[in-house]
C-alpha cells in the first residue's frame, strides 16, 4: 500500500476514546507501532467490532444496541492516515448494531496489538 510508503515514524497510531465522556475528549489510550496502515485499520476496527459486541445483551434490539455503545463504549481512529485511507466506525456501525458477530476473530484485537509482540520480547528475555 502506498500509505505504508509513507508511514509516519515508529509506524501508525490508533486512539482510542471512551464514549463515555469519563476522559473528556482525550483520548483513554494510545497504541502506537502498527507497522503498516492496514493492520492499524484491522485493528481499529476489531476494536470497535469487539466494543459494541460487549454492549449487546440477549434480546436488545440494534437500535438499543447502538446507544448502549454511544452511552458505554469505545470508539477508535487512525491517526495521520491519508484521507479516505483510514477505517472509520462510522462506515460500519450500523452493519456492527444490526448483526451479532458471528466468527470471534473479527473481535480478536489483540492479535493485531503492536504492544503483544513488546510483551513476548520481555518475556524472551527473561
Amino acid at each position: 500500500m502506498l500509505s505504508d510508503l509513507f508511514a509516519p515514524e515508529g509506524g501508525w497510531t490508533v486512539r482510542i476514546r471512551d464514549l463515555s465522556g469519563a476522559n473528556g475528549s482525550e483520548p483513554v489510550e494510545v497504541v502506537k507501532g502498527f507497522p503498516s496502515l492496514a493492520q492499524a485499520n484491522a485493528f481499529a476496527r476489531r476494536y470497535v467490532r469487539d466494543s459494541v459486541e460487549r454492549c449487546r445483551a440477549p434480546g436488545l434490539p440494534p437500535e438499543k444496541v447502538l446507544e448502549t455503545w454511544f452511552a458505554f463504549g469505545e470508539d477508535a481512529e487512525v491517526v495521520g492516515a491519508p484521507e479516505g485511507q483510514d477505517w472509520r466506525s462510522a462506515a460500519e456501525l450500523q452493519d456492527f448494531v444490526r448483526s451479532p458477530v458471528r466468527d470471534a476473530e473479527d473481535r480478536n484485537w489483540r492479535v493485531l496489538d503492536p504492544r503483544r509482540d513488546e510483551a513476548d520480547e520481555a518475556e524472551t528475555e527473561e
